[in-house]
């Protein structure tokens, strides 16, 4: 079977993986590297955050935008939540924007093993918090479909912070 994600120390060294982008073999994409004849598609992407994500963590906000593929690079602080019931001991990162707050698996999509905020839930949560964000814009385009599920999500959590204005903004939207 083909490899399709390879990771710094897993049986290359960081070195070794830059010489193979050098030479047009690879290419970085998130936390890892794939083979440059691969598509990124939004499995490639997801799973390329699983050294970060682990089983306890999922990809929200900007970082779920990416992997849905309305942005082309990943935020630099990646924007994660905790996934699993129990909380976790995370050491503090320059790396990770987390969230101690643990979201529901019916808002998430699974690739492979590594969990990422449905374009639904991405949606309602870019319009609470970052309705100026071109990866709002850019989820809203291409993704209109999820309009209705993200304003639904909305008005069942009306006790969060920000809902009245995303609530109108995703209805002008729609």
């Amino acid at each position: 079977m083909p490899r399709f994600h390879y990771f710094p120390g897993d049986d290359l060294s960081t070195a070794e993986l830059s010489a193979a982008c050098l030479d047009g073999h690879l290419v970085a994409v998130g936390e890892g590297y794939i083979p440059a004849d691969v598509p990124e598609t939004s499995w490639m992407r997801a799973r390329s955050l699983a050294p970060v994500l682990g089983s306890d963590l999922a990809a929200t906000l900007r970082t779920a935008a990416w992997v849905h593929g309305v942005i082309d690079t990943p935020p630099v602080r990646l924007e994660v939540q905790r996934r699993s019931a129990r909380r976790g001991k995370i050491i503090p990162s320059r790396r990770l924007s987390y969230r101690d707050v643990r979201i529901p698996s019916a808002d998430l999509d699974v690739f492979g093993d590594v969990a990422v905020s449905s374009v639904a839930r991405t949606i309602a949560d870019l319009a609470r918090e970052a309705p100026e964000d071109p990866a709002f814009t850019a989820l809203v385009a291409e993704y209109p479909s999820a309009l209705h599920a993200a304003v639904t999500w909305l008005d069942t959590h009306a006790h969060r912070p920000g809902i009245r204005a995303a609530r109108a903004l995703l209805r002008h939207a729609a």
